[in-house]
């Protein structure tokens, strides 16, 4: 199930747009909350679904299903940001994390969330400034952007900074009238 890291208040309703976001991976697949009213971004919650070595690919993608509905149903997102498929240099490596992504996927389209994809290099980019950052790289960054109390786990801090990439993408996608990264 979803462990939630670090959680400021329940959602309050808002006029704000509130993003679900999403860093996919069988074992540690990493999810935030955040929203932005009047231009300021705040982040609701975030956290990690571990998954144990020993649990079996099919039950880890059951429980990363039901992690993000519980999120869902805590956070009420309006739309979701997903990390894009990475390429990877194994077949077998790609198709765990393509499974993984789709759990992802399915738990979001269940709840009729619009759902966006960004490329990790992109948000690398929006988090650090260069998108070949390692992971704790961003997740100082993140803390820092976001005026976080603590660090947030990597995998949590990459889902945080899809979010802060979703926001910044969304705002240029109205101004052209565009949404060419809707999955």
């Amino acid at each position: 199930m979803a462990r939630i890291v670090r959680s400021s208040e329940p959602p309050a309703a808002s006029a704000g747009e509130r993003v679900l976001a999403i860093d996919p991976a069988l074992r540690k697949t990493g999810w935030a909350v955040v929203e932005c009213e009047k231009g300021q971004l705040r982040a609701l919650a975030w956290g990690v679904i571990h998954n144990k070595p020993n649990l079996l690919p099919s039950g880890c993608l059951v429980a990363i299903r039901e992690g993000l509905i519980e999120v869902i149903r805590q956070h009420a997102p309006t739309v979701c940001a997903i990390e894009s498929t990475i390429f990877v240099q194994s077949f077998k490596t790609a198709i765990v994390l393509g499974t993984a992504r789709g759990a992802c996927l399915i738990a979001a389209a269940e709840h009729g969330l619009p759902i966006y994809e960004y490329a990790p290099r992109e948000i690398k980019q929006a988090a650090v400034g260069r998108g070949a950052a390692q992971k704790e790289q961003v997740a100082f960054m993140i803390r820092a952007q976001l005026r976080l109390r603590e660090t947030p786990p990597p995998d949590a801090a990459d889902a945080l900074a899809a979010a802060i990439t979703h926001f910044q993408n969304s705002a240029a996608a109205r101004a052209t009238e565009r949404e060419t990264r809707r999955v």
